[in-house]
Protein backbone atom coordinates (compact mmCIF):
# COMPACT_ATOMS: atom_id res chain seq x y z
CA UNK A 1 0.00 0.00 0.00
CA UNK A 2 1.22 3.44 -0.19
CA UNK A 3 1.44 5.48 2.83
CA UNK A 4 2.06 9.06 3.46
CA UNK A 5 3.35 10.33 6.76
CA UNK A 6 2.88 14.08 8.28
CA UNK A 7 5.37 14.82 10.54
CA UNK A 8 8.90 13.27 10.70
CA UNK A 9 9.28 13.83 14.54
CA UNK A 10 9.27 10.94 17.15
CA UNK A 11 5.66 9.11 16.27
CA UNK A 12 5.66 9.64 12.33
CA UNK A 13 9.70 9.14 11.82
CA UNK A 14 9.20 5.59 13.37
CA UNK A 15 5.85 4.73 12.44
CA UNK A 16 6.75 5.50 8.32
CA UNK A 17 9.81 3.59 8.82
CA UNK A 18 8.06 0.63 10.15
CA UNK A 19 5.67 0.79 7.63
CA UNK A 20 8.26 0.36 5.25
CA UNK A 21 9.82 -2.73 6.43
CA UNK A 22 6.46 -4.29 6.31
CA UNK A 23 6.82 -3.59 2.19
CA UNK A 24 4.45 -0.37 2.40
CA UNK A 25 5.78 2.30 0.26
CA UNK A 26 6.27 5.51 2.55
CA UNK A 27 6.80 8.89 2.12
CA UNK A 28 7.44 11.06 5.05
CA UNK A 29 6.48 14.88 4.97
CA UNK A 30 8.51 17.67 6.84
CA UNK A 31 8.19 21.66 5.90
CA UNK A 32 11.32 21.55 7.48
CA UNK A 33 13.55 20.85 4.38
CA UNK A 34 16.69 20.92 6.79
CA UNK A 35 15.39 18.19 8.58
CA UNK A 36 14.49 16.33 5.06
CA UNK A 37 17.80 17.23 4.13
CA UNK A 38 19.36 15.71 7.11
CA UNK A 39 17.40 12.57 6.82
CA UNK A 40 18.28 12.01 3.05
CA UNK A 41 21.88 11.51 4.33
CA UNK A 42 21.23 9.44 7.16
CA UNK A 43 21.53 11.72 9.41
CA UNK A 44 18.35 11.24 12.36
CA UNK A 45 16.43 14.36 13.86
CA UNK A 46 16.29 11.92 16.91
CA UNK A 47 18.22 9.18 19.52
CA UNK A 48 16.23 5.95 18.79
CA UNK A 49 17.87 2.47 19.02
CA UNK A 50 18.07 0.97 15.63
CA UNK A 51 16.13 3.83 13.63
CA UNK A 52 19.19 4.94 11.65
CA UNK A 53 19.89 1.04 10.57
CA UNK A 54 15.56 0.86 9.66
CA UNK A 55 15.67 3.72 7.90
CA UNK A 56 18.64 3.72 5.71
CA UNK A 57 17.44 -0.19 4.84
CA UNK A 58 14.24 0.88 3.12
CA UNK A 59 15.61 3.92 1.34
CA UNK A 60 18.07 1.21 -0.17
CA UNK A 61 15.37 -0.85 -0.76
CA UNK A 62 13.25 2.01 -2.29
CA UNK A 63 10.43 1.62 0.06
CA UNK A 64 10.92 4.58 2.30
CA UNK A 65 11.37 8.37 0.66
CA UNK A 66 11.23 11.92 2.31
CA UNK A 67 9.80 14.95 0.81
CA UNK A 68 9.06 18.83 1.58
CA UNK A 69 6.02 18.86 -0.43
CA UNK A 70 3.83 16.17 0.08
CA UNK A 71 1.02 17.13 -3.08
CA UNK A 72 2.64 13.54 -4.76
CA UNK A 73 2.74 11.22 -1.82
CA UNK A 74 -0.90 12.81 -0.83
CA UNK A 75 -2.61 12.41 -4.16
CA UNK A 76 -1.33 8.85 -4.43
CA UNK A 77 -2.12 7.39 -0.67
CA UNK A 78 -4.39 4.91 0.23
CA UNK A 79 -3.61 6.20 3.78
CA UNK A 80 -2.73 9.89 4.90
CA UNK A 81 -1.29 9.95 8.80
CA UNK A 82 -1.02 13.07 10.97
CA UNK A 83 1.79 12.71 12.93
CA UNK A 84 2.64 16.21 14.22
CA UNK A 85 3.22 17.80 17.43
CA UNK A 86 0.31 18.02 20.03
CA UNK A 87 2.22 20.47 22.65
CA UNK A 88 0.66 21.85 25.70
CA UNK A 89 -1.09 25.18 24.98
CA UNK A 90 0.15 28.22 26.73
CA UNK A 91 -1.61 29.68 29.35
CA UNK A 92 -4.91 26.75 29.55
CA UNK A 93 -2.63 23.49 29.01
CA UNK A 94 -5.17 22.77 26.14
CA UNK A 95 -3.92 20.41 23.33
CA UNK A 96 -2.67 22.79 20.87
CA UNK A 97 -3.80 21.20 17.50
CA UNK A 98 -2.94 24.14 15.31
CA UNK A 99 -0.45 21.69 13.32
CA UNK A 100 -3.50 19.05 13.01
CA UNK A 101 -5.67 21.53 11.32
CA UNK A 102 -3.24 22.51 9.65
CA UNK A 103 -2.11 19.12 7.95
CA UNK A 104 -5.91 18.80 7.36
CA UNK A 105 -6.19 21.38 5.27
CA UNK A 106 -3.14 20.09 2.99
CA UNK A 107 -4.61 17.08 2.78
CA UNK A 108 -7.98 18.17 2.18
CA UNK A 109 -6.98 19.98 -0.89
CA UNK A 110 -5.15 17.29 -2.60
CA UNK A 111 -6.21 13.80 -2.00
CA UNK A 112 -7.77 12.29 -4.88
CA UNK A 113 -9.85 8.81 -4.95
CA UNK A 114 -10.93 7.50 -1.45
CA UNK A 115 -8.27 7.73 0.69
CA UNK A 116 -8.39 6.74 4.86
CA UNK A 117 -7.14 10.11 7.00
CA UNK A 118 -5.63 8.86 9.91
CA UNK A 119 -4.88 10.97 13.28
CA UNK A 120 -1.58 8.99 14.85
CA UNK A 121 -0.99 12.45 17.00
CA UNK A 122 -2.81 12.22 20.23
CA UNK A 123 -5.66 14.40 20.19
CA UNK A 124 -8.78 15.39 22.46
CA UNK A 125 -11.82 13.56 22.01
CA UNK A 126 -13.89 15.15 19.03
CA UNK A 127 -10.65 16.41 17.30
CA UNK A 128 -11.64 13.73 14.31
CA UNK A 129 -15.06 15.23 14.17
CA UNK A 130 -13.13 18.57 13.44
CA UNK A 131 -10.56 17.29 10.83
CA UNK A 132 -13.88 15.40 8.97
CA UNK A 133 -15.48 18.77 8.79
CA UNK A 134 -12.23 20.89 7.67
CA UNK A 135 -12.16 18.15 4.64
CA UNK A 136 -15.45 18.36 3.70
CA UNK A 137 -15.75 21.86 3.87
CA UNK A 138 -12.92 22.36 1.70
CA UNK A 139 -13.62 19.57 -0.71
CA UNK A 140 -17.24 18.15 -0.49
CA UNK A 141 -16.49 15.87 -3.45
CA UNK A 142 -14.07 14.45 -1.40
CA UNK A 143 -13.93 10.19 -0.83
CA UNK A 144 -12.18 10.00 2.73
CA UNK A 145 -12.59 9.04 5.86
CA UNK A 146 -11.27 10.16 9.16
CA UNK A 147 -9.49 7.64 11.22
CA UNK A 148 -8.20 7.14 15.07
CA UNK A 149 -4.90 5.10 15.11
CA UNK A 150 -3.12 6.38 18.06
CA UNK A 151 0.07 5.70 19.38
CA UNK A 152 1.41 3.53 22.05
CA UNK A 153 5.58 3.89 21.51
CA UNK A 154 8.04 3.63 24.64
CA UNK A 155 10.96 5.76 23.83
CA UNK A 156 13.51 3.64 23.42
CA UNK A 157 11.73 1.08 22.53
CA UNK A 158 9.82 2.61 20.07
CA UNK A 159 10.13 0.21 16.69
CA UNK A 160 10.21 -3.06 19.04
CA UNK A 161 7.00 -1.54 20.35
CA UNK A 162 5.83 -1.09 16.62
CA UNK A 163 5.99 -4.68 15.30
CA UNK A 164 5.00 -6.54 18.29
CA UNK A 165 2.55 -4.34 20.19
CA UNK A 166 -0.08 -5.25 23.03
CA UNK A 167 -2.58 -3.90 20.57
CA UNK A 168 -3.49 -1.73 18.03
CA UNK A 169 -6.56 0.43 18.33
CA UNK A 170 -8.35 1.88 15.44
CA UNK A 171 -11.28 4.14 15.85
CA UNK A 172 -13.84 4.05 12.80
CA UNK A 173 -16.85 2.70 11.83
CA UNK A 174 -16.45 3.15 8.38
CA UNK A 175 -15.97 -0.46 6.32
CA UNK A 176 -13.81 0.66 3.82
CA UNK A 177 -11.81 2.13 6.14
CA UNK A 178 -11.48 -0.68 8.16
CA UNK A 179 -10.43 -2.70 4.93
CA UNK A 180 -7.57 -0.07 4.65
CA UNK A 181 -6.15 -0.17 8.15
CA UNK A 182 -6.60 -4.69 8.29
CA UNK A 183 -4.35 -4.74 5.32
CA UNK A 184 -1.94 -1.92 6.55
CA UNK A 185 -1.43 -4.01 9.94
CA UNK A 186 -1.94 -7.11 8.07
CA UNK A 187 1.86 -7.95 8.61
CA UNK A 188 1.13 -8.47 12.78
CA UNK A 189 -0.82 -10.95 12.10
CA UNK A 190 1.91 -13.65 12.28
CA UNK A 191 2.64 -12.04 15.68
CA UNK A 192 -0.61 -12.17 16.65
CA UNK A 193 -1.28 -8.68 17.87
CA UNK A 194 -4.83 -7.36 18.37
CA UNK A 195 -6.32 -5.49 16.18
CA UNK A 196 -8.95 -3.73 18.31
CA UNK A 197 -11.23 -1.38 16.21
CA UNK A 198 -14.09 0.92 18.21
CA UNK A 199 -15.29 4.32 17.52
CA UNK A 200 -13.19 7.29 16.91
CA UNK A 201 -14.41 9.58 20.06
CA UNK A 202 -13.42 6.12 21.84
CA UNK A 203 -9.92 5.23 20.19
CA UNK A 204 -9.55 8.99 20.95
CA UNK A 205 -9.87 8.90 24.76
CA UNK A 206 -8.57 5.11 24.83
CA UNK A 207 -4.66 6.92 24.30
CA UNK A 208 -5.39 9.41 27.11
CA UNK A 209 -6.55 7.37 30.03
CA UNK A 210 -3.64 5.52 29.18
CA UNK A 211 -1.01 7.56 29.42
CA UNK A 212 -3.57 9.05 32.56
CA UNK A 213 -3.14 5.52 34.27
CA UNK A 214 0.22 4.94 33.68
CA UNK A 215 1.27 8.24 35.10
CA UNK A 216 -1.39 7.41 38.18
CA UNK A 217 0.75 4.17 38.64
CA UNK A 218 4.14 6.13 38.84
CA UNK A 219 2.90 8.85 40.90
CA UNK A 220 1.58 6.22 43.59
CA UNK A 221 4.29 4.69 43.71
CA UNK A 222 6.10 7.75 44.47
CA UNK A 223 3.81 8.75 47.14
CA UNK A 224 4.47 5.23 49.14
CA UNK A 225 8.29 5.37 48.70
CA UNK A 226 7.74 8.79 50.99
CA UNK A 227 5.70 6.58 53.26
CA UNK A 228 8.37 4.15 53.22
CA UNK A 229 11.35 6.34 54.28
CA UNK A 230 8.51 7.74 57.28
CA UNK A 231 8.02 4.62 58.50
CA UNK A 232 10.93 2.40 57.94
CA UNK A 233 9.74 0.24 54.57
CA UNK A 234 11.79 -0.66 51.69
CA UNK A 235 9.57 0.35 48.66
CA UNK A 236 10.83 -1.59 45.96
CA UNK A 237 9.72 -4.76 48.26
CA UNK A 238 6.54 -2.96 48.75
CA UNK A 239 6.47 -2.73 44.39
CA UNK A 240 7.43 -6.62 44.46
CA UNK A 241 4.58 -7.44 46.85
CA UNK A 242 2.16 -5.98 45.29
CA UNK A 243 3.16 -6.20 41.63
CA UNK A 244 3.37 -9.89 41.87
CA UNK A 245 -0.61 -9.48 41.74
CA UNK A 246 -1.63 -9.92 38.19
CA UNK A 247 -4.54 -7.44 38.85
CA UNK A 248 -1.57 -4.98 39.62
CA UNK A 249 1.11 -6.02 37.69
CA UNK A 250 4.93 -5.01 37.84
CA UNK A 251 5.51 -2.28 35.21
CA UNK A 252 5.87 1.16 36.67
CA UNK A 253 6.13 0.61 40.09
CA UNK A 254 10.02 1.78 40.24
CA UNK A 255 10.14 4.87 42.34
CA UNK A 256 11.78 8.17 41.55
CA UNK A 257 11.88 11.87 40.72
CA UNK A 258 8.68 11.75 38.96
CA UNK A 259 7.59 11.29 35.37
CA UNK A 260 8.71 14.00 32.02
CA UNK A 261 8.88 13.01 28.88
CA UNK A 262 7.20 13.44 25.93
CA UNK A 263 3.45 12.47 26.78
CA UNK A 264 2.88 12.15 29.85
CA UNK A 265 2.88 15.44 31.26
CA UNK A 266 0.87 17.44 28.16
CA UNK A 267 -1.50 14.69 28.00
CA UNK A 268 -2.47 14.28 31.81
CA UNK A 269 -3.17 18.02 31.04
CA UNK A 270 -5.14 17.79 28.12
CA UNK A 271 -7.18 15.23 29.69
CA UNK A 272 -7.67 17.38 32.86
CA UNK A 273 -8.75 20.14 30.58
CA UNK A 274 -10.83 18.17 28.23
CA UNK A 275 -13.18 16.70 31.14
CA UNK A 276 -13.46 19.61 32.80
CA UNK A 277 -14.67 20.98 29.97
CA UNK A 278 -17.23 18.16 29.39
CA UNK A 279 -18.32 18.92 32.87
CA UNK A 280 -16.83 15.69 34.06
CA UNK A 281 -13.56 16.60 36.53
CA UNK A 282 -11.28 13.65 36.68
CA UNK A 283 -9.66 14.24 40.03
CA UNK A 284 -7.97 11.27 40.53
CA UNK A 285 -5.44 12.68 36.92
CA UNK A 286 -5.85 16.53 38.70
CA UNK A 287 -3.93 15.08 41.32
CA UNK A 288 -1.20 13.43 39.82
CA UNK A 289 -0.20 16.53 37.85
CA UNK A 290 0.04 18.20 40.90
CA UNK A 291 2.15 15.78 43.46
CA UNK A 292 4.40 14.80 40.13
CA UNK A 293 4.76 18.68 39.74
CA UNK A 294 5.98 19.00 43.23
CA UNK A 295 7.81 16.00 43.41
CA UNK A 296 10.06 17.29 40.73
CA UNK A 297 10.68 20.21 42.40
CA UNK A 298 11.34 18.64 45.66
CA UNK A 299 14.47 16.60 44.23
CA UNK A 300 17.02 19.23 45.06
CA UNK A 301 15.81 19.55 48.70
CA UNK A 302 17.17 15.47 48.83
CA UNK A 303 20.44 16.88 47.63
CA UNK A 304 20.81 19.82 49.90
CA UNK A 305 20.28 17.58 52.54
CA UNK A 306 22.90 15.04 51.63
CA UNK A 307 24.85 17.76 52.07
CA UNK A 308 23.56 18.53 55.31
CA UNK A 309 21.60 21.38 54.53
CA UNK A 310 23.96 23.86 52.27
CA UNK A 311 25.01 23.67 48.68
CA UNK A 312 26.38 26.85 48.45
CA UNK A 313 30.18 26.85 47.47
CA UNK A 314 29.35 23.17 46.69
CA UNK A 315 29.68 21.15 43.64
CA UNK A 316 27.46 18.68 41.95
CA UNK A 317 27.94 16.00 40.10
CA UNK A 318 24.55 15.35 37.88
CA UNK A 319 24.47 12.32 35.64
CA UNK A 320 21.91 11.68 33.11
CA UNK A 321 20.14 14.73 32.13
CA UNK A 322 16.70 13.03 29.89
CA UNK A 323 13.73 12.00 31.16
CA UNK A 324 14.53 8.29 30.90
CA UNK A 325 17.54 6.79 29.08
CA UNK A 326 18.02 5.25 25.72
CA UNK A 327 16.57 8.47 24.06
CA UNK A 328 17.97 12.36 23.86
CA UNK A 329 14.47 13.98 24.80
CA UNK A 330 14.77 16.27 27.48
CA UNK A 331 11.17 17.10 28.06
CA UNK A 332 9.85 17.86 31.16
CA UNK A 333 12.82 15.73 32.33
CA UNK A 334 13.63 15.92 36.02
CA UNK A 335 16.57 17.75 35.53
CA UNK A 336 14.87 20.38 34.52
CA UNK A 337 13.91 21.32 38.07
CA UNK A 338 16.28 19.60 39.72
CA UNK A 339 19.42 21.77 38.36
CA UNK A 340 18.62 25.16 37.80
CA UNK A 341 17.52 24.66 42.30
CA UNK A 342 20.85 23.46 42.90
CA UNK A 343 22.57 26.40 40.92
CA UNK A 344 20.10 28.57 42.69
CA UNK A 345 20.92 27.46 45.65
CA UNK A 346 24.85 28.17 45.00
CA UNK A 347 26.22 24.54 43.51
CA UNK A 348 28.76 24.31 40.72
CA UNK A 349 27.04 22.07 38.57
CA UNK A 350 28.86 19.14 36.10
CA UNK A 351 27.09 16.89 34.66
CA UNK A 352 26.66 14.46 31.63
CA UNK A 353 24.58 12.37 29.55
CA UNK A 354 25.41 9.64 27.03
CA UNK A 355 22.85 11.15 24.53
CA UNK A 356 21.22 14.46 25.82
CA UNK A 357 24.21 16.63 25.93
CA UNK A 358 23.27 18.78 23.07
CA UNK A 359 19.71 19.02 24.32
CA UNK A 360 20.31 20.21 27.62
CA UNK A 361 22.87 22.61 26.22
CA UNK A 362 20.23 24.62 25.10
CA UNK A 363 18.27 24.20 27.97
CA UNK A 364 20.09 24.40 31.10
CA UNK A 365 22.36 27.46 31.90
CA UNK A 366 25.29 27.70 34.27
CA UNK A 367 25.66 24.45 33.78
CA UNK A 368 29.44 22.65 33.13
CA UNK A 369 28.61 19.52 30.68
CA UNK A 370 31.32 17.22 31.00
CA UNK A 371 32.65 14.01 28.35
CA UNK A 372 31.87 11.32 30.81
CA UNK A 373 30.55 10.08 34.33
CA UNK A 374 34.30 10.50 36.07
CA UNK A 375 35.42 13.81 34.60
CA UNK A 376 31.94 15.07 35.96
CA UNK A 377 32.22 13.66 39.22
CA UNK A 378 35.82 14.45 39.63
CA UNK A 379 36.21 16.66 42.83
CA UNK A 380 32.34 16.08 43.62
CA UNK A 381 31.14 16.82 47.08
CA UNK A 382 27.73 14.83 45.74
CA UNK A 383 26.94 12.77 42.78
CA UNK A 384 23.53 12.59 42.14
CA UNK A 385 22.23 9.72 39.59
CA UNK A 386 19.02 11.06 37.55
CA UNK A 387 18.74 8.99 34.40
CA UNK A 388 19.29 5.61 34.98
CA UNK A 389 21.96 5.24 31.67
CA UNK A 390 23.21 1.11 31.70
CA UNK A 391 26.76 2.76 31.93
CA UNK A 392 25.38 4.31 34.96
CA UNK A 393 24.37 0.96 36.44
CA UNK A 394 28.31 -0.19 37.08
CA UNK A 395 30.41 2.89 37.70
CA UNK A 396 33.67 1.34 38.97
CA UNK A 397 33.12 2.52 42.35
CA UNK A 398 36.15 2.26 44.02
CA UNK A 399 37.74 5.14 40.82
CA UNK A 400 34.65 6.85 41.26
CA UNK A 401 35.75 6.95 45.41
CA UNK A 402 38.87 8.39 44.45
CA UNK A 403 37.85 10.96 41.96
CA UNK A 404 34.95 12.94 44.37
CA UNK A 405 35.87 15.20 47.35
CA UNK A 406 32.95 13.51 49.44
CA UNK A 407 31.98 10.30 48.98
CA UNK A 408 28.05 11.44 49.08
CA UNK A 409 25.49 9.72 46.17
CA UNK A 410 21.91 10.37 45.97
CA UNK A 411 20.48 7.81 43.81
CA UNK A 412 17.19 9.04 42.42
CA UNK A 413 16.78 5.34 40.39
CA UNK A 414 17.28 2.98 43.08
CA UNK A 415 20.33 1.70 40.80
CA UNK A 416 22.61 0.33 43.67
CA UNK A 417 22.02 -1.41 46.93
CA UNK A 418 22.24 0.66 49.87
CA UNK A 419 24.23 -2.04 51.70
CA UNK A 420 26.92 -2.48 49.32
CA UNK A 421 27.11 1.20 49.22
CA UNK A 422 27.87 1.75 53.03
CA UNK A 423 30.32 -1.29 52.98
CA UNK A 424 31.98 0.79 50.34
CA UNK A 425 32.18 3.67 52.62
CA UNK A 426 29.55 5.92 50.66
CA UNK A 427 27.01 7.80 52.57
CA UNK A 428 24.20 7.07 50.03
CA UNK A 429 20.64 8.03 49.48
CA UNK A 430 17.96 6.28 47.66
CA UNK A 431 14.26 6.89 47.05
CA UNK A 432 11.90 5.11 49.46
CA UNK A 433 14.42 2.22 51.32
CA UNK A 434 16.05 2.89 54.56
Amino acid sequence: MRVAMIGTGYVGLVSGACFADFGHVVTCVDKDASKIERLEQGVMPIYEPGLDTLVAKNVEEGRLFFAVDGAKAIREADAVFIAVGTPSRRGDGHADLSYVYSAAEEIADLIDGFTVVVTKSTVPVGTGDEIERIIRERRPDAEFAVVSNPEFLREGAAIGDFKRPDRVVVGTENEQARAVMSELYRPLNLNESPLLFVGRRTSELIKYAANAFLAMKITFINEMADLCEAVGADVQQVARGIGLDNRIGPKFLHAGPGYGGSCFPKDTLALVRTAVDAGSPVRLVETTVEVNDARKKAMAGRVEKALDGDLSGKTVAVLGLTFKPNTDDMRDSPSLDLVPALVAAGATVRAFDPEGMHEARALLQGVDFREGPYDAVEGADVVVIVTEWDPFRALDLDRLKSLVKQPVIVDLRNIYRPEDMRARGFRYTSIGRA
